[in-house]
């Protein structure tokens, strides 16, 4: 979403994730979320042709590690086993028993290979206003950074008369709208919720938008106006309502959705927002992590390093099959 000059991004350096929200007006406007992932967008590597597709300029190319990756806009005098400078424009993107391949194209001349930028690094050098906040700063949790995080993990969100259930699937991010009659007043109601999910759920690429089906045509008029006026500095394209209340939007696509990385990683979300709760304990003792096994798995050696070196605490664990997933807490104990 575009942003206004009275919005301003927040940023917190937190144990295996950086998170950045767009503040406007005291509410979330905008989230990002960066796990650490090698080839994020803005990544620049030398990386081997391995295949060509016929009759295209695209291919599979590897990257340092073993990573395989899709490129496009390759030179036709390009041929396998050959290695070229490339650039990642979009982040690998995992789905239920696969994954879709990280994107490159052929980098610049004289570019060399560096990672991606931090997302601080990022934001900054797109000239949005922003400041970096300790992980003990209160301004997070007073915009709704908790609730955000809830929504993302379960994938539903309410708003007046209705809620919205979003749901990553290997063609799309399908968000359906429910609730009960009057339908126009649904599919209207519905409209805002939907433009402020795509900006606090970073939801790009393909879209669908599931309304309740609506059998006058000036009933899906006015959601297709209600629609365009939202989306008027949106940058993507959107079909108009058909017959059976379903819309498209498409934009453009470099990374996961919060929603679809919570839902593919649940365990390694809950894992970085115990870490995050457990850095904001205060009182004197040793810190004790209550949680799922699977969120205790989760949590790498160093990041519980990292931990321990923040705090200036011990730590120790808790294992709980009977917490879910985000039930994990932290606590002060005596030593």
């Amino acid at each position: 979403m575009p942003e206004t000059r009275s919005a301003q991004w927040l940023h917190e350096a937190g144990i295996g994730e950086e998170r950045a929200i767009l503040i406007e007006g005291g509410a979330i406007r905008a989230a990002r979320v960066v796990w650490d992932e090698a080839w994020r967008a803005g990544a620049v590597a030398e990386a081997k042709l391995l295949s060509r597709m016929p009759g295209t300029r695209r291919g599979v190319m590897r990257l340092p590690g073993g990573t395989e990756a899709l490129i496009d806009a390759l030179d036709p005098a390009l041929t396998e086993g050959m290695s070229i400078m490339v650039r990642v424009t979009r982040a690998a993107i995992a789905e239920r028993g696969r994954s879709k391949l990280a994107h490159l194209r052929p980098a610049t001349a004289g570019e060399t290979a560096c990672p991606a930028p931090s997302l601080l690094a990022e934001l900054r050098s797109a000239g949005a206003p922003v400041r970096s906040v300790p992980i003990t700063d209160r301004s997070f949790d007073e915009a709704g950074w908790s609730d955000l995080v809830s929504d993302a993990l379960s994938g539903e969100v309410a708003f007046p008369g209705g809620g919205l259930i979003i749901s990553p699937t290997p063609a799309m991010t399908l968000i359906d709208v429910d609730g009960s009659p009057p339908l126009p007043a649904l599919a209207l109601a519905a409209v805002p919720a939907i433009v402020a999910a795509l900006g606090q759920f970073d939801i790009g690429g393909a879209i669908g938008i599931d309304f309740p089906s609506l059998a006058d045509k000036r009933d899906r008029h006015a959601v297709d106006a209600a629609l365009a006026a939202v989306l008027s500095d949106w940058r993507g394209e959107r079909t108009a309502m058909n017959g059976f209340g379903f819309v498209q939007l498409v934009s453009r696509l470099e990374r996961p959705s919060l929603i679809a990385r919570y839902a593919q990683a649940g365990a390694g979300a809950a894992a970085r927002m115990l870490l995050r709760q457990a850095e904001r304990v205060s009182g004197p003792g040793m810190l004790l992590l209550s949680a799922h096994p699977a969120v205790r798995r989760a949590v790498q050696a160093e990041w519980e390093a990292e931990l321990a070196r923040r705090t200036g605490r011990l730590v120790r664990w808790q294992e709980d099959s009977g917490l879910a997933l985000g039930g994990a807490f932290a606590q002060i104990v005596a030593a």
